[in-house]
């Protein structure tokens, strides 16, 4: 049994400043504590409130968090309604079912809700294979965890939930009981799952991995990188579990070399490739992996040339303050990447901070690759499974280059 149950929490009533109101009315999912006027109740996180009007009508109904700057994420909004068992059901299979829709049998890992781009604030499922992974941003869906997990149950038969939550919520989430990385339903589980991916199996760490195990998120790109990637070496720099090579091997690529500063992640990387020596090309391609940190390991001399490169790292602006110096980071990676590139080669930048525009992005990208001599292939944004209703919400962006 799940702790703490769910339960019906009490309305708390707010109003808020006529900016947060038009933001609201505009389709904006949140409303920060500085734009609360007003608050009638008690105000404990997980509370459903409602906010009223300049008017005193009803303008949106959703979850209150006493603890976070984001004071309340909206789930309804215009006209008021009663948020039951049917509801969140039917708010569920709207998600999962578009998400069905787009990938057959030969991709079982993929987001099934988005947070607040499919209506679930602070909510993020994802499914690998009969594997689900659940994690939590936010306090608010404590109070309703057994519920959202039996929905969960009833949708989508999984074999088990894994329970993910975000670091700011750990400590409060064991007065409950619960902790990161807990199986709240069905079978144990000891290590990392498998899943497939356009038809390569991949293993993610649903326990104890970044995010929910798996960055699915680069799906698209990495398919499109591994059309590209024929007869080519390449060089996969911050390459995580090996997601781009592998693609490249089975693309053709003569070579793949994983560039990370962990060590657990390039082993992870070579046991991606062992599920796939089925594949014939991935079982030619020869792959290697290099320790370091990977602007040092950039900075040195270029020997050998690859003919493909790819930089996706981490994100580098995990706030605003820190966006100056992120872009001064990517301007540096991409300079120190051409100098690896042989003629023709082509370079893939990736950028995973929201707090840095896609069009500064792309600009601070094109001005570090000109001197080089470049032509631009294609820019590209959120996968289906991923998408990007509102502007905080927009943080994956990738621009492909060759060189000349």
């Amino acid at each position: 049994m799940l702790k703490p149950d769910a339960n019906k929490p009490a309305l708390l009533r707010l109003r808020v400043t006529s900016a947060a109101e038009r933001t609201l009315r505009q389709g904006h999912p949140w409303v920060y504590d500085k734009s609360i006027l007003e608050q009638k109740g008690s105000g404990q996180t997980g509370e459903l409130a409602v906010i009223y009007d300049r008017e005193n009508q009803f303008l949106a109904l959703g979850l209150f968090d006493a603890a976070s700057p984001i004071r309340f994420r909206s789930l309804h909004v215009d006209a008021p309604t009663t948020l039951d068992r049917a509801w969140w059901g039917g708010r569920l299979a709207a998600a999962c079912q578009a998400r069905v829709k787009a990938f057959d049998n030969q991709t079982t890992g993929y987001r099934c809700v988005h947070g607040e781009n499919d209506g679930w604030p602070g909510l993020v499922l994802d499914r690998y294979d009969r594997t689900f992974v659940l994690k939590l941003y936010t306090a608010a869906w404590f109070s309703r965890l057994e519920e959202i997990a039996g929905l969960i149950e009833q949708q989508l038969s999984p074999e088990r939930i894994v329970l993910r939550l975000s670091r700011n919520l750990q400590a409060e989430a064991r007065v409950l009981g619960l902790a990161d990385g807990q199986v709240i339903k069905g079978a144990p589980l000891a290590g990392p799952v498998t899943f497939l991916e356009s038809g390569l199996r991949f293993e993610s760490d649903v326990l104890r991995g970044q995010k929910t195990g798996f960055f699915l998120d680069q799906r698209e790109n990495r398919r499109l990188v591994g059309e590209s990637a024929g007869g080519r070496a390449v060089l996969n720099v911050f390459s995580f579990s090996g997601g781009f090579s592998l693609y490249a091997a089975r693309g053709g690529a003569r070579s793949a070399t994983d560039l990370d500063i962990s060590r657990h992640a390039l082993a992870a990387a070579q046991r991606n490739f062992d599920l796939n020596q089925s594949h014939p090309q991935v079982a030619a391609c020869r792959h290697e992996s290099v320790q370091a940190d990977a602007f040092e390991w950039l900075a040195t001399d270029p020997k050998p040339r690859y003919d493909f490169i790819v930089l996706d790292p981490p994100s580098l602006a995990k706030r605003e303050s820190e966006r100056p110096g992120a872009l001064t980071a990517y301007h540096r990676l991409v300079g120190l990447a051409g100098k690896h590139l042989a003629p023709g080669g082509i370079l893939v930048a990736c950028s995973c901070s929201a707090h840095v525009s896609t069009s500064e992005f792309y600009e601070t990208v094109r001005a570090a690759a000109a001197p080089l001599q470049f032509r631009e292939l294609r820019t590209t944004g959120h996968p289906s499974d991923h998408p990007a209703k509102f502007k905080e919400a927009e943080y994956l962006k990738a621009i492909f280059l060759q060189f000349v």
